[in-house]
């Protein structure tokens, strides 16, 4: 029997928008003001994450994404209530999907060589509530086999440690790098994964072109502008 192929899916980003909080934004502030204090929440939840890995400290990415909602606040002269801001932390565990999640989950979970599962920055609890609990996502939940995070080795993506971690929960040999994919729509993740020797897929949804020269000599495996390609790429690749 041809052992399956370990496709790991990152969530924000990726399989949840986050830009989709603007609608839950958009009952304290205008359209305009909304709109800003998602980019930044969302920049500053990935910067703080970078600057703990460089630091060698670690805060769970639920305290991270709470402080850098309150500096996205602060950044744009808001202040919102305790109870606000709480609301805006439930409504952050059920993010819209991008419109093409559905379609590319229903084809995997017909796909019996493909083994599904989730590899998120975020805390357990989030993330398994994004996943058993949003009307989005929870339809899908079978499709994935595991829930995977950075909470037990306690070093954000991407961070070798976080992607040999993955490696380890799914009982595949670090040494053998090259047998896993990442599905990710955030460039910082793909040059992770591929620093480690993963294979990995972008997904270019706006059709902008690979620009990342972090490292120019780590690129996507593959690039999409759709997850419904994805099961056909990974077939074309395997080794």
């Amino acid at each position: 029997m041809t052992a399956k192929t370990v496709v790991a899916f990152d969530l924000y980003g990726t399989l949840l928008s986050t830009q989709s909080i603007v609608k839950q934004l958009e009952k304290h502030c205008d359209n305009a003001k909304a709109q800003s204090i998602s980019v930044l929440w969302r920049r500053y939840q990935l910067e703080y994450t970078w600057r703990l890995n460089s630091m060698g400290r670690y805060e769970d990415f639920s305290a991270i994404t709470r402080n850098s909602l309150l500096h996205a606040l602060a950044d744009n002269d808001e202040q919102l209530s305790d109870d606000n801001i709480e609301h805006l932390m439930q409504a952050y565990d059920s993010l819209s999907t991008f419109s093409d999640v559905k379609p590319a989950l229903s084809r995997i979970a017909t796909d019996p060589t493909i083994q599904a599962v989730i590899f998120s920055n975020g805390t357990k609890t989030m993330v398994s509530n994004s996943v058993l609990r949003s009307r989005d996502l929870s339809p899908h939940a079978s499709v994935f086999k595991e829930i995977i995070t950075v909470d037990e080795v306690q070093q954000y993506k991407p961070s070798k440690a976080s992607y040999e971690h993955l490696a380890k929960q799914t009982g595949q040999d670090p040494s053998q790098m090259s047998k896993l994919w990442l599905i990710s729509g955030n460039p910082f993740d793909i040059v992770g994964a591929r620093a480690t020797g993963m294979q990995a897929i972008w997904v270019d949804r706006v059709g902008a072109g690979w620009k990342d020269a972090a490292v120019p000599d780590l690129q996507p495996t593959v690039i999409v502008h759709s997850l419904e390609h994805i099961v056909k790429e990974i077939h074309s690749h395997r080794l």
